[in-house]
């Protein structure tokens, strides 16, 4: 409980600089948000009003504990490039398809790494080991974007599996969603689960050569009742760290993807405000992501405590 409640304290300590960083970040990049959403036809006095209105005019660690205040609160402020839209309706809308889009992806990594890096620790050497190892060095090797640009046109042009180019929500057809997703989330799941692979793999064999792995064989134990009982278990500590990685890499890759797919995400509206310089939307999803990464490495090492009773057995005689 002492380790969750440090990491828990250390978590709130690094969301809180980020979201420091960024809104100083964005306060001293050149543009005033005012002017934009007051358009060119706008005189001095009404952008001075607006700027009022939006509480830009006041003292610059002030409008930080007001925004800060409205962060938590759900008031994200209106968007620049969208007319004055809120922020918090535009996100929330399309939350829901990131999300989907990130939690297919995990699935299919854990579903593709788990098995394989199984198969290929069995089989150390053999034809398979050999195909896993080049597999794993194209699949790190390969961007996920081109690999998108791949299935589009193999499982898009070619077979037809999906219509490149148009997206349908889940709630026009629930398989039609599930088609929409499922080749992004492929293409996101494809280097990550070569990167999983490579680490898990390698911890499984190096504990199937411990002592107590020996000892176990020694007495007769399969391969299977020593994986499950004794290596497994073990093996996992430096995946779950992987993983953790990955959940970051899953979030920030699906914002390239969903631009290739033209899916209607977070990603895709990220880039759209980047290339409008519309700073309130992007300094809201910087935050977010970065809330996300946090939480993500947090919650790994606390599963690393519960896996691995002797980090715990460590720290307690420490």
């Amino acid at each position: 409980m002492e380790f969750v409640l440090k990491r828990v304290c250390t978590a709130f300590v690094t969301m809180f600089l980020v979201s420091v960083f960024c809104f100083f970040a964005f306060s001293v990049i050149r543009g005033d948000p005012a002017s934009v959403l007051a358009g060119t036809d706008a005189t001095a006095e009404q952008i001075a009003a607006l700027r009022a209105e939006m509480g830009l005019d006041g003292n610059i660690f002030l409008r930080y504990a007001q925004w800060l205040g409205r962060f938590f609160s759900g008031n994200l402020g209106y968007s620049l490039r969208f007319l004055g839209q809120p922020i918090t309706p535009m996100i929330l809308q399309r939350l829901p398809v990131t999300f989907s889009l990130a939690g297919l992806a995990l699935f299919l990594t854990v579903v593709i790494s788990f098995p394989v890096s199984l198969w290929a620790a069995r089989r150390e050497g053999g034809i398979v080991d050999r195909a896993v190892s080049v597999f794993t060095a194209a699949g790190i090797g390969i961007p996920g974007f081109f690999l998108g640009l791949i299935f589009i046109w193999i499982f898009g042009l070619w077979a037809r599996l999906f219509i490149p180019g148009v997206f349908i929500s889940a709630g026009e057809s629930l398989s039609g969603f599930i088609r929409s997703l499922f080749f992004p989330a492929l293409a996101i799941a494809i280097p990550n689960s070569a990167i999983m692979v490579k680490f898990l793999r390698a911890s499984l064999l190096k504990e199937l050569e411990s002592d107590y792995a020996r000892t176990a064989r020694s007495k007769g134990a399969g391969y299977f009742f020593i994986l499950r009982r004794h290596v497994l278990r073990n093996a996992l500590v430096p995946a779950v760290t992987v993983l953790a990685m990955i959940v970051a890499e899953t979030f920030s890759g699906s914002i390239i993807i969903e631009q290739v797919f033209t899916i209607h995400g977070v990603g895709m509206l990220l880039i759209a405000a980047i290339s409008s310089r519309d700073y309130p939307v992007v300094q809201t999803l910087v935050v977010y992501i970065a809330f996300i990464v946090i939480l993500a490495n947090t919650l790994a090492d606390i599963a690393i405590q519960i896996i691995d009773p002797r980090i715990r057995l460590e720290k307690h005689d420490d």
